[in-house]
């Protein structure tokens, strides 16, 4: 029998001639998008529905999991995000059964509900550059749902500032002989710039309402406490000023938002404008901008954009990376491999960390998914170009002679104990006992610990790069956990001896008093003061807007 070699071209053309008569074109009616789908995916098929961490295909999400479970089921569901109530009820209601996810966010307790409840079968919790990697390998997707803010009749796509995740998704499929349908806010005559070509995109629909997008790295500043304050200073005085760290990323949390906001305060008394915080990967963080205006910030590549930070970004285009029309342009696989390989320093928060170091943000109500942490906190053994802050940690951590490499900055910045009196330090990971329940072959870890370099809580920080073996390893850990188990249990006198070898220094070690950490170091104590530092140009959403 002679082999075909055009089997999947086939089966795109006959799936786009099943749905060619609710098109005009290449629009469809939005009130005909349910039967759209049901003519073009198969059961059993693999679908990338938009979900971002930000931006949702939330039309398209809701007209497929509208549709007739007789006709469409068993689909494998491939996306970064889970944030949508829709995107669980595609499995409650039969129409999908397999998941591949990177991050869950507002849908985290419900997703452990439908895991447990059978509904979902789990292929695996990605990274964002593994699951975008595997889109080209063995998780292509057949039909790729997306949004964007305009098209034209050709097709062509506009995504504006919140491209995030959109061209990655449309290159995996339309390359590969899949289908592309994309749920735009209007359809135009001309876009403002072509971000994604018509020729890979094959039906639009003009969904009735914009796209939603979460505000998900919005920090109100009038919620820093004084305990986030001082942890701010101490990441400060403690780490980034001695190692130089000027390309970094913040993970997102009220930690690094005072971080931010204590930049042009406390860092400028210490005189460390220009020689750290320089070039970030990072999204448009509203409490950086008294930072960007007070000169500290030479440029910001971003994963996605920020509700109300447009204004402010289309006028300071010497930060940001922006079209000829002026708007972001962001990408997330590229400003993921920004953060793998180009930056230094990689500092957020998690749920729970064990003795060995290692982090997760799955606790036993919950799975939070890791979105680009194990990216971003990951030492990258590919790198092959040095800074002062790589090479000084691969020192620390014992690497010398002729072949020594450096390490990458991976900071975990917790307060010993975190919502609900929960404590961040623990003997053992909730997320071993999930392994167990629903029978995974790993379990979810957000950073190894053999990635982790500092521990920064109140009582102080933890340099695990000088660590000598798994006991001192320990003993760090414990000496900054606070009054917590894990704290209590702590030897006082291995600990006595790590502080005085520098491996654990208090704020009174690095010339901090903890009354000095008030909120009066904040440049920013509202988001009112956001807008007012960036000149009226931050316009925040409605559910920030106090005044």
């Amino acid at each position: 029998m002679t082999r075909s070699w055009r089997s999947q071209q086939d089966d795109r053309a006959a799936r786009l001639a099943i749905a060619a008569p609710l098109a005009r074109g290449k629009q469809v009616a939005a009130v005909d998008t349910t039967a759209l789908l049901e003519a073009l995916i198969r059961p059993h098929d693999r679908v990338c529905l938009e979900g971002d961490n930000q931006k949702q295909a939330d039309h398209l999400a809701q007209a497929l999991a509208a549709a007739d479970p007789a006709r469409l089921h068993d689909l494998h569901i491939v996306q970064s995000g889970i944030v949508l109530a829709e995107h669980l009820d595609l499995f409650a209601r039969g129409i999908a059964r397999k998941l591949d996810f990177s991050y869950s966010g507002p849908q985290s307790g419900a997703l452990v509900h439908a895991l447990n409840a059978g509904t979902i079968e789990l292929g695996a919790i990605h990274t964002y550059l593994e699951l975008f990697s595997r889109y080209f390998i063995d998780l292509t997707p057949r039909v790729a749902l997306i949004a964007a803010v305009s098209a034209d009749t050709d097709g062509n796509l506009y995504t504006g500032p919140n491209t995030e995740d959109t061209p990655t998704i449309v290159e995996a499929t339309a390359f590969k002989d899949g289908i592309v349908v994309a749920q735009v806010n209007e359809i135009v005559d001309r876009v403002p710039r072509v971000d994604i070509p018509g020729d890979r995109v094959d039906f639009v629909v003009e969904a009735p309402t914009p796209f939603y997008v979460e505000p998900l790295f919005t920090r109100d500043p009038a919620s820093v406490t004084e305990t986030q304050i001082l942890m701010a200073m101490l990441a400060l005085r403690g780490i980034y000023a001695p190692y130089g760290v000027r390309r970094l990323n913040h993970g997102i949390g009220f930690g690094t938002a005072a971080i931010e906001l204590i930049l042009p305060t406390y860092g400028e008394s210490l005189g460390l404008r220009g020689k750290v915080a320089t070039h970030w990967a990072l999204n448009p963080h509203p409490t950086l901008v008294p930072a960007i205006e007070s000169g500290w910030v030479e440029r910001i590549h971003c994963f996605g954009s920020e509700v109300g930070m447009d204004g402010y970004i289309a006028a300071r285009p010497d930060i940001y990376f922006t079209g000829r029309d002026g708007s972001l342009r962001s990408n997330r696989a590229y400003c993921q491999a920004a953060g793998l390989y180009a930056t230094d320093m990689f500092i957020g928060a998690t749920l729970q960390i064990d003795l060995a170091g290692n982090s997760s943000t799955v606790t036993a109500d919950r799975i939070a998914g890791f979105g680009g942490a194990p990216n971003m906190g990951a030492d990258p053994h590919g790198r092959r170009h040095v800074s002062e802050a790589w090479l000084r940690a691969g020192q620390e951590a014992g690497d010398v002679g002729p072949l020594a490499r450096g390490r990458k900055l991976v900071v975990q910045l917790v307060e010993t104990v975190g919502e609900k009196q929960a404590p961040a330090f623990v003997e053992r990971l909730d997320s071993l006992d999930l392994a167990e329940r629903l029978g995974l072959e790993l379990a979810p870890v957000m950073i190894y610990g053999d990635d982790v370099t500092h521990i920064v809580t109140e009582e102080g920080i933890a340099n695990l790069l000088l660590c000598r073996g798994a006991d001192e390893r320990e003993q760090a850990i414990r000496g900054v956990a606070g009054y917590t188990e894990v704290g209590r249990k702590r030897d006082r006198a291995a600990v006595a001896a790590l502080r005085e070898r520098g491996v654990i220094r208090r704020p009174e070690d690095l010339g901090i008093d903890p009354l000095d950490a008030t909120r009066q170091l904040l440049a920013a104590r509202s988001i009112k003061d956001l807008v007012r530092w960036s000149g009226g140009l931050y316009w925040p959403p409605p559910r920030f807007r106090n005044w």
